[in-house]
């Protein structure tokens, strides 16, 4: 039998992991992994280097190729895996004349009125699948048209960190559905840019990147493949989002199965035949290949909740865990399993970047209910890992009024390591968690897309018989009631505090422009 091996690619928020797949295997075969900074500041600013991300992404492909050794050889492509939301402007030979705008930038709030008034947000919402919020491209294009014009005016084409990748590897600048879709500015039901955020805009079609189908490919320039050490030019497959691809990689592709991920932020996802939209705008609708979508939503504040609670609350176990050369996030979460279900009644809205999915509320705030003399940090950490499942429970109630029932809950991202957490998000939703057999979710899924692509796998659907389920686990009734309480005091909480989540922001944005 031919040895075929897929490099799976996953460029992520905050690094890039190369992960090498063999043809019917689920473990990697070789791996390497780089970080990048991200910038970021008060003003709402979440900024990378697009360049560092390049070199970053050359280098782990490099250090999987030569971990590979003689295997190298079979290597018959490379598939990328890559964030969704981010923006980039670039001169006509592809150089960027800004930095790279990730999901997290909130600067283009200043313009969410304003973009409002000038166009009808249910009809775009319905044309795009996306609800207008400041992480998608139309609202940072039209930020940059706004308050840097000769930068707007000068660039060649509005793209994001897959089509410069795609671009530097192959030579080729384009662009897959699925990050397109992702955009706020592509038209799902006609498969082009929409022409009247063009017109919004004031941009002409070929300022923006040729759209491409996710199983699209280019071969290396020969100047790549000598770069990473291949001998010989193999094909790239530009691949999709980040999100559908861990979908892939844990085997929740068919309808009914959903992918629940927490890494820094989360979402939930859930495959279709068909683009489908929601009446009330709560969800979005991506594309992952020609014949299939990706219902779901997303939240902002995930694993980042987490990494504020150990870093204001847990300095000295931080100290700890590394003189001992333990996990910080294991010993914080062992603090979590002392405390009973509920935080004794400590209720954190975990808010503290905005809000995505299912309400989409750039205004929203952190906030703390029922804080008493009694809690400590162990409540803080627990309530902290209670108020993210709650996120993610919002979340799902609303898909499945889209949807229907889910049959099948499979999970992905860091925080499947936590046995804890994963408790915690079984007894809030009162389901059945089953954590797949790999780790790899986005590189593993990049790779199946990969395999796909060169027809090596006859449907998608083969992605579910792939993988199997390492451990399940089941909701306690008795903590699934008291989770039911506190979730509904959750809600009202939210809603009741919308006039004090605006005026809360605005006063922070006034005093960040002041200083």
């Amino acid at each position: 039998m031919t040895i075929r091996i897929i490099i799976g690619i996953d460029i992520g928020t905050t690094g890039v992991r190369s992960v090498a797949y063999q043809h019917g295997q689920s473990t990697g075969a070789a791996i390497a992994t780089v970080e990048y900074p991200l910038f970021t500041d008060q003003t709402g600013i979440a900024e990378q280097d697009a360049h560092s991300i390049l070199l970053s992404t050359m280098t782990v492909i490099k250090r999987t190729v030569s971990e590979l050794g003689e295997k190298s050889k079979y290597i018959k492509g490379i598939s990328i895996s890559s964030v969704l939301h981010s923006f980039l402007a670039v001169s006509e030979e592809g150089v960027p004349l800004t930095r790279l705008m990730t999901w997290g930038d909130s600067r283009s709030q200043i313009y969410l009125d304003e973009v409002k008034a000038l166009i009808n947000i249910e009809s775009l919402y319905h044309r795009t699948g996306c609800p207008i919020h400041p992480m998608y491209s139309l609202l940072k294009m039209y930020w940059l048209k706004k308050k840097q014009p000769d930068v707007f005016c000068k660039a060649a084409r509005f793209g994001t960190i897959k089509d410069f990748v795609f671009h530097h590897l192959t030579g080729v600048r384009v662009v897959d559905r699925s990050i397109a879709s992702g955009s706020g500015c592509y038209n799902i039901q006609t498969l082009e840019w929409d022409k009247e955020i063009l017109a919004l805009l004031g941009l002409d079609e070929d300022r923006m990147v040729k759209v491409v189908s996710t199983t699209h490919y280019e071969y290396l320039t020969e100047a790549a493949a000598k770069r990473l050490g291949l001998e010989h030019r193999v094909p790239v497959i530009i691949g999709a989002g980040d999100g559908m691809m861990a979908n892939i990689g844990v085997g929740a592709i068919r309808p009914g199965q959903i992918n629940i991920t927490i890494g820094t932020s989360g979402a939930i996802r859930m495959a279709s035949k068909d683009p489908r939209t929601d009446n009330k705008r709560r969800t979005w609708c991506y594309n992952v290949t020609d014949d299939r979508w990706m219902l779901g939503g997303a939240i902002n504040n995930g694993g980042v909740s987490f990494r504020w609670a150990r870093d204001k609350f847990a300095e000295t176990e931080q100290r700890v865990a590394d003189k001992l050369g333990l996990n910080p996030y294991a010993l914080l979460t062992s603090y979590a399993e002392k405390v009973s279900a509920g935080a004794d009644g400590l209720i954190i809205l975990p808010f503290f970047t905005g809000e995505r999915a299912p309400y989409w509320n750039a205004n929203a705030r952190g906030t703390m209910l029922g804080l008493t003399l009694n809690h400590d940090k162990r409540h803080i950490i627990r309530a902290t890992l209670e108020g993210i499942c709650y996120r993610m429970r919002s979340v799902l109630e609303s898909l499945e009024e889209l949807t229907g029932a889910v049959e099948q809950i499979r999970v992905s991202g860091s925080f499947t390591h936590s046995p804890i957490w994963l408790q915690i998000l079984s007894d809030v939703l009162g389901r059945e968690i089953n954590v797949p057999d790999v780790d790899e979710g986005a590189a593993y899924g990049a790779a199946i897309m990969g395999f796909y692509a060169l027809g090596d796998i006859e449907s998608l659907d083969n992605a579910s018989d792939l993988i199997g389920i390492r451990k399940t686990y089941y909701p306690n009734g008795n903590n699934k009631e008291a989770y039911d309480r506190l979730y509904a005091i959750y809600l009202n909480t939210y809603w009741n505090l919308q006039e004090q989540f605006k005026a809360i922001a605005d006063f922070q944005r006034e005093q960040h422009q002041s200083m």
